[in-house]
């Protein structure tokens, strides 16, 4: 497994309509975030990068909707991922869409994420699929070099496992979006062989208990209490 940070520095899209298809895929991720929104509540929801700012999120019960990225246009703070401007537990919600797929060091950029989200926080990413027909282009030598093939791919199970270590409960995750040519994706396709979708998408909220006690702290919690030193002890009468 290659490790996740890279000296590679990558340039993500100005917008979905940079990709071949991006349209498609942005109207993809928007029908399978579209029931999610409405259960998102809180008071500020950061859309990091640009791909996440062009996402329709008209629907997300959260009225304060920050736009973050180091360049563009339509940004509302301009700043570096790695070194969000925001106080630690001031944000209710936060969407990485592929910004991970473009980051150097995304174990970083997702510990920064971390800081910034209150407890109970939501937190969701979507990525292209290295294991579909969109991951077939990295093997092309012509194609690895253009977008999106030259964005970095991660599986969702390792996204699964980064979010594991830092505490995260996986409500929802899926693939989606089968033949990325065709703008629904191949119906039939992603209706029955949806583990070979070009995209997938993680909702996670953040909790700050152990979603597993370990038998340690358990047993830390129940102290034995022991017997205090002759309590019992009967005294009798010598002769």
């Amino acid at each position: 497994m290659k490790p996740a940070h890279t000296l590679q520095k990558l340039t993500g899209p100005q917008s979905w309509a940079e990709l071949p298809w991006g349209e498609y895929y942005r109207e993809a991720l928007e029908r399978q975030l579209q029931p999610w929104w409405p259960k998102l509540f809180g008071f500020h929801l950061l859309k990091m990068g640009m791909l996440s700012a062009e996402l329709a999120t008209d629907k997300c019960a959260i009225s304060h909707q920050v736009n973050v990225g180091q360049e563009g246009e339509g940004l509302q703070v301009i700043a570096d991922a790695y070194q969000l401007p925001f106080a630690a537990k001031s944000v209710d919600a936060c969407l990485l869409a592929h910004t991970l797929s473009y980051a150097d060091d995304p174990h970083r950029m997702l510990r920064e994420v971390d800081r910034v989200l209150i407890d109970d926080g939501w937190l969701v990413i979507s990525s292209f699929n290295p294991f579909s027909l969109l991951g077939l282009g990295k093997l092309v030598p012509g194609l690895r070099h253009r977008q999106p093939y030259v964005s970095r791919m991660f599986t969702q199970m390792r996204l699964l496992d980064w979010l594991s270590l830092l505490n995260y409960e996986v409500l929802h995750q899926s693939r989606f979006h089968v033949l990325p040519w065709h703008r629904k994706g191949g119906k039939f396709l992603c209706t029955h062989l949806p583990a070979l979708g070009c995209m997938s998408v993680i909702v996670a909220r953040k909790r700050t208990l152990p979603l597993t006690p370990t038998p340690m702290k358990l047993g830390a919690r129940k102290p034995s209490l022991s017997r205090a030193v002759g309590a019992t002890k009967s005294y009798r009468k010598l002769p």
